[in-house]
């Protein structure tokens, strides 16, 4: 009877985390902090001896101005505002451009890509025309759009869109021909058409190849608004750059590319939230381990 009801009776569930699974836990936030106490490391460093080097006189801060004279620069600009008006103003325009060139460039970039890379034909028509476009010098567009479209936002907008296209769109053509062929075999069996092969087999297998261009497509997008308000605008950071160039800041050009970078990471933080929302089913990369 002792055997049989040890027989009957259901295994133990094993709860919690396993030993293996404690341990990975501990190693992943020991690196964790090996990182971070990396890179606040790093940049101590850096603005450390750039600091120095201008109080020493080995770094000339008329040219390359100082950790010290960029913040209490861009303390100036929050507390009084800039010659163009209040620093919150530049910002938001130079973001909008950034934001609207991005969004249409990228939508139009993986349309596009995926489009040409479905169809051969289309896409020997137009690649020599797509390689020409690419090969124009951005800098020589910026005026270009600047002459045709004026000042306002649509020139800088233009410009932002130029510089996203391309990149997505290259990596949306290349990631829809490295779809599994014989993933699209099977649904051409299994009577799946054109449009459901594309939606359920190519875009999710070239998703990957285009998330990755977004994060470096946002730059681009912010080199491009940028480079067109430094060509020719009435606000926005570009401008405060190009202002603070005039009258020999450096601090002021130096504060304003700090300012450029915050926006790209904070972009980049949500663009990377996205990507682990719409990708979850991606497996970890080795060296994540």
């Amino acid at each position: 009877m002792t055997v049989l009801a040890q027989t009957l009776d259901p295994p133990a569930t094993v709860t919690g985390p396993s030993t293996l699974e404690i341990a990975a836990r501990h190693a992943s936030i020991r690196r964790q902090r090996i990182v971070v106490t990396a890179r606040i490391a790093i940049l101590v460093v850096v603005l450390g001896g750039w600091e120095v080097g201008t109080r020493i006189g080995a770094i000339d801060p008329f040219f390359f101005a100082s950790p010290s004279g960029i913040a209490e620069q861009v303390w100036v600009w929050v507390t009084e505002g800039t010659s163009q008006g209040p620093l919150w103003q530049q910002i938001f325009v130079t973001l909008e451009e950034t934001l609207l060139g991005f969004v249409i460039g990228a939508v139009g970039g993986i349309v596009c890509g995926i489009i040409l890379g479905r169809n051969k034909l289309l896409a020997d028509i137009f690649s020599t025309y797509i390689k020409v476009a690419n090969s124009i010098p951005r800098v020589v567009l910026g005026s270009i759009f600047i002459i045709a479209l004026g000042l306002g936002m649509a020139s800088k907008v233009a410009l932002a869109v130029v510089m996203v296209f391309f990149v997505v769109f290259a990596n949306a053509f290349q990631g829809v021909r490295e779809a599994d062929r014989a993933m699209i075999a099977n649904a051409q069996i299994l009577g799946a058409s054109s449009y459901q092969i594309t939606r359920a087999v190519i875009v999710p297998s070239a998703m990957s190849w285009i998330l990755a261009s977004l994060h470096v497509s946002f730059g681009f997008a912010l080199v491009g608004a940028v480079v067109g308000e430094f060509l020719g605008a009435k606000q926005g950071v570009g401008l405060l750059i190009s202002t603070a160039q005039g009258s020999f800041n450096a601090n002021g050009v130096f504060a304003a590319m700090v300012i450029l970078a915050v926006l790209a990471l904070v972009v980049e933080g949500i663009i990377t939230l996205v990507e682990n929302r719409l990708v979850k089913w991606r497996p970890v990369p080795f060296s994540e381990h």
